[in-house]
């Protein structure tokens, strides 16, 4: 649920609403409630198209497992 917290926090820092949202990504608000329900995860091209909708920088990291 991080990436949907992540997307939520973006859109409402911009003060938009999920229709805007839809709107400025050229997609619906039922596909943006699903995102930020968690119910689907955005591919790299969403993700990018979500940051440049809410004027951020999308960032992709890889972190290393933990080793037992």
């Amino acid at each position: 649920f991080e990436l949907a917290e992540t997307i939520i926090a973006a859109r409402t820092a911009q003060g938009l609403t999920q229709a805007e949202l839809a709107t400025r990504m050229n997609t619906s608000q039922a596909y943006i409630a699903r995102l930020e329900s968690g119910r689907v995860s955005p591919s790299l091209r969403t993700w990018k198209r979500l940051a440049a909708a809410t004027g951020t920088r999308p960032r992709v990291t890889l972190e290393p497992l933990e080793c037992r």
